[in-house]
């Protein structure tokens, strides 16, 4: 199991990814959204702002989150890591149950380029 410093790393290596994109994922990843990342085996959530293209002012607090964010997250720390790390499809995480993503019907279109 990842501890909180690990996943906060893990976030902000996510956020250096996609300031890099270019093409359809830089599009995808220039939405202005709230969003946060549930840890449910550390019971740990991370909130912050997907802006230009970058996840910003991200912040952790213990439990769920206290706002239901526009993009939110649910996975445990070692998929995160995983994720990231290009070790873990999103796709076939999201489709066994592993991940799971919550967002409004059009977020999730331009996302599926992210993902």
């Amino acid at each position: 199991m990842a501890d909180a410093e690990e996943c906060r790393e893990a976030l902000e290596q996510l956020s250096r990814n996609m300031a890099k994109s270019t093409g359809d994922v830089r599009k995808a990843a220039a939405l202005d959204r709230s969003l946060s990342c549930r840890i449910t085996d550390l019971d740990l959530t991370f909130t912050g702002r997907l802006r230009d293209g970058r996840i910003q002012d991200v912040v952790s607090a213990p439990g769920a989150p206290a706002e239901k964010a526009e993009i939110r997250l649910t996975m445990a720390s070692d998929d995160l890591l995983a994720l990231v790390g290009g070790e873990l499809n999103f796709a076939s995480a999201w489709a066994s149950g592993r991940v799971r993503l919550e967002a409004g019907f059009r977020d999730l279109l331009r996302l599926r380029t992210l993902l």
